[in-house]
């Protein structure tokens, strides 16, 4: 039996109420200290992904579905309503979690990231509607200056960066915004955030400039590339 160790612990008296409210309710405890510890197993159960938690209701509502679907003959469902069933009679919580890993999943795009994203994508819009736009001296002159090539936007590193590129392409093919972008395939195969994040850091007070006729000029192009290489 794994060593216990006392801790202790103050509850306010409103969400004692609660714990001996789902005691009463459940009967699944034998004491205060019983029913927190096994709510602490259920929460971290929860957020930690290792399993589901399902109301009386949720049950009675799933089954209820079920056995309309199965009335209808609905076909090609997505979802094993018998195998969900069976998980809901035998108490085997954990096993959709096995089986349905791209729905029950805790990963949970970081705001900062959707932010360097959103700020990636609309920074170099502007500099690929701008570069259409500049006289072949111009186009020369940026390239001479990028390596012999005219710069577009390379996505993010699969490997490493593999939340921004899935952010990436929910934003552009899934919601439809920043259509210069579409099909393309937005991994790097390098790492560019930290590139990007210096990149849009000096744009920023820039981008406030643009607008009603206002683009971005070759030498400005330019500055942005230099800033993505400055540690």
């Amino acid at each position: 039996m794994a060593k216990a160790e006392r801790l202790e612990l103050r509850l306010d008296e409103e969400l004692i109420e609660r714990i001996d409210a789902w005691i009463n309710e459940t009967g699944q405890a034998s004491s205060r200290s019983d029913a927190v510890r096994q709510l602490v197993d259920i929460g971290l159960g929860r957020m930690t992904g290792k399993s589901i938690q399902l109301t009386d209701g949720d049950k009675l509502n799933f089954m209820m579905l079920r056995d309309i679907m199965k009335h209808l003959k609905v076909k090609d469902a997505g979802i094993d309503v018998d195998f969900v069933a069976e998980t809901i009679y035998g108490g085997h919580y954990w096993a959709p979690i096995w089986e349905m890993q791209t729905l029950f999943h805790r990963h949970i795009d970081r705001p900062a990231d959707v932010t360097l994203v959103v700020n990636t994508l609309d920074m170099w819009d502007f500099i690929e509607g701008c570069i259409e736009k500049l006289t072949p001296d111009e186009t020369e002159r940026l390239k001479a200056a990028n390596y012999g090539y005219l710069p577009s936007f390379a996505g993010f590193d699969g490997n490493n960066e593999s939340s921004l590129v899935s952010i990436t392409r929910f934003i552009v093919e899934t919601m439809d915004r920043f259509s210069r972008f579409k099909e393309r395939d937005f991994n790097s195969h390098a790492p560019t955030a930290d590139r990007y994040r210096r990149m849009t850091t000096a744009f920023e007070p820039v981008r406030a400039t643009l607008g009603f006729g206002r683009v971005l000029g070759v030498s400005q192009i330019i500055e942005l590339l230099e800033a993505r290489l400055v540690e």
